[in-house]
């Protein structure tokens, strides 16, 4: 199946890649994207009703979420042969078409990048602290799949250097933030109360230099060449 087909039941097609090429970047406090409507809804249906356990929720992580490593969640290999729809996102998100629009609109080149796609749950007492994701990640993408009481107040904080949150992501269910990680990209997560759970999707393409290839959708990408 062609990964812009639609899976059975499933009317529509994947309109991030049209829609991207034509929403301007915002450009405080660092260049970035706003979008809406990222994922098609089975996917969001399949990532709703994933649960990994309360092992998986997120608490107070000091501000850091290589805390609870262990714990992590991920569409990883297994995950895809388990859902058909987490596939088919995982497809659709690494297809050609949303890898040149990527490129061609965040002037970040993927050709060697790797996709990895993290499913965050997160509860009250949550927090992070201003990062930046430079380093191996070459684009990320965060996507809120929150529902319930005052979700839509969870977004990504943007941050000036000082962490100071000059902006902050929607949380409106399905919307996202995106924007490629370099030396201003300060971002994270001002502790406020979170009432229920926080769900968010990381996507990532990570370079060669990524070491934990279990966590990658596919796997390193030069081994699939």
């Amino acid at each position: 199946m062609r990964p812009d087909a639609p899976l059975p039941g499933q009317a529509g097609h994947f309109s991030l890649p049209d829609r991207l090429a034509h929403i301007p970047a915002a450009t405080y406090p660092f260049p970035h994207w706003m979008l809406d409507n990222v994922l098609e809804p089975a996917a969001c249906e399949a990532l709703l009703e994933w649960n990994p356990g309360d092992a998986a929720i997120a608490g107070d992580v000091g501000g850091r979420r290589e805390t609870r490593n262990a714990y992590r969640v991920f569409v990883d290999p297994a995950a895809r042969a388990r859902d058909a729809r987490l596939d088919r996102m995982a497809q659709l998100m690494d297809s050609e078409p949303m890898r040149q629009t990527f490129e061609s609109v965040c002037k970040s080149p993927l050709d060697e990048a790797a996709l990895r796609l993290e499913l965050c749950l997160d509860t009250d007492g949550f927090w992070l602290e201003p990062h930046t994701d430079i380093g191996a990640k070459k684009l990320t993408l965060l996507i809120s799949l929150s529902t319930g009481e005052d979700a839509g107040q969870w977004g990504t904080d943007l941050m000036t250097p000082q962490g100071e949150s000059v902006a902050r992501a929607s949380g409106v269910f399905n919307s996202g933030v995106l924007f490629i990680p370099s030396d201003k990209t300060w971002h994270g997560f001002v502790q406020r109360p979170i009432r229920g759970t926080r769900r968010t999707l990381i996507v990532n393409f990570v370079d060669k230099n990524w070491r934990a290839v279990h966590e990658l959708a596919f796997g390193p990408r030069m081994a699939r060449s």
